[in-house]
């Protein structure tokens, strides 16, 4: 780091200088005194005006003398030399609005932050290179035996776990009820009914959430032969928003901390026609009520209030 104090500065007088500004500071605070306490009081009124105005001159030529010597001392003491490289850009002191165009003080400023950053960044680097690291760029080498299995994939999960975490969620929320189908070997299918608001088929690959369809709650759900039916004509914006939020969820290491959070954010929708939107106030925007439910606090926005 550059040194704060140039060489271009008298040091001795520097500590004079500071010595005087504080005499002519108490020789001006002498003045002011004198003024605050007026005349004082004396047999003859002739006698106080001659004390006082003795005594003002006295405290006076005492501002006067500090001042001399302030000025003196501040000839002596120089002016640090500019080493600052900023080549062309010093020609921006010269301008005459400093108050409205700044830039060169800011520059000036930016280069000092750059010294010290460049300052402790050495001083990081050398405390780093002494501490002596077991790993280093002739492991990179080491044979495949050594390196870590890869862990197995969210897909490959039993199905008695996943029968166990989907139990557990229908545990904890009582009002919601899943019901587990399994129409394609090991592949799971949710039907969640929310209430008496509306019916939800999520498709699952193991714990894996793969498609959410949102419908009405007292639309069929199931074809003639009693199965759920793949393909049926939803709420529209309910579910592009179940879309959003599982993209929204994606956590491969803890699968079973996403479908839980999925069924959270899926039952805020329990009140969707009791909740007014959280930003206009109101309950119905062009006929539908607030559809769309903010991934972290879950509040009730219309589709359009929320961008």
């Amino acid at each position: 780091m550059a040194d704060v104090m140039n060489v271009g500065v008298n040091l001795e007088a520097f500590s004079q200088a500071i010595n005087a500004i504080q005499a002519l500071r108490s020789s001006v605070t002498k003045v002011f005194d004198s003024l605050k306490d007026g005349m004082k009081n004396k047999e003859t009124l002739e006698g106080r005006e001659k004390i006082f105005i003795t005594e003002f001159q006295d405290n006076l030529q005492s501002v006067n003398r500090d001042l001399n010597e302030l000025e003196r001392l501040s000839t002596l003491v120089g002016r640090p030399s500019e080493s600052h490289p900023l080549h062309n850009s010093g020609l921006l002191s010269l301008d005459p609005v400093q108050d409205k165009t700044p830039l060169y003080s800011q520059l000036l400023q930016a280069y000092k932050w750059s010294n010290k950053l460049q300052y402790h960044a050495g001083l990081a680097s050398s405390l780093l290179n002494q501490q002596s690291l077991k790993r280093s760029a002739n492991q990179m080498g080491t044979s495949a035996k050594r390196r870590p299995k890869v862990q197995p994939s969210t897909l490959a999960l039993p199905t008695q776990y996943v029968d166990d975490v989907i139990s557990r969620i229908g545990r904890m929320f009582p009002d919601m009820s899943i019901e587990l189908f399994r129409p394609n070997g090991t592949s799971a299918v949710l039907l969640v009914t929310l209430g008496k608001v509306l019916k939800a088929i999520v498709v699952m690959r193991s714990l894996f959430i793969d498609r959410t369809i949102v419908r009405g709650y007292h639309e069929n759900v199931y074809s003639e032969d009693g199965k759920v039916k793949h393909f049926i004509s939803l709420h529209v914006q309910v579910t592009d928003h179940a879309t959003t939020a599982l993209l929204h969820y994606q956590l491969p290491q803890m699968p079973d901390v996403v479908v839980r959070s999925f069924m959270t954010w899926l039952r805020s929708y329990i009140k969707l026609f009791q909740t007014p939107c959280q930003r206009c106030g109101k309950y119905l925007q062009e006929g539908l009520p607030p559809t769309w439910r903010d991934f972290r606090t879950l509040e009730a926005f219309h589709d359009t209030c929320r961008q």
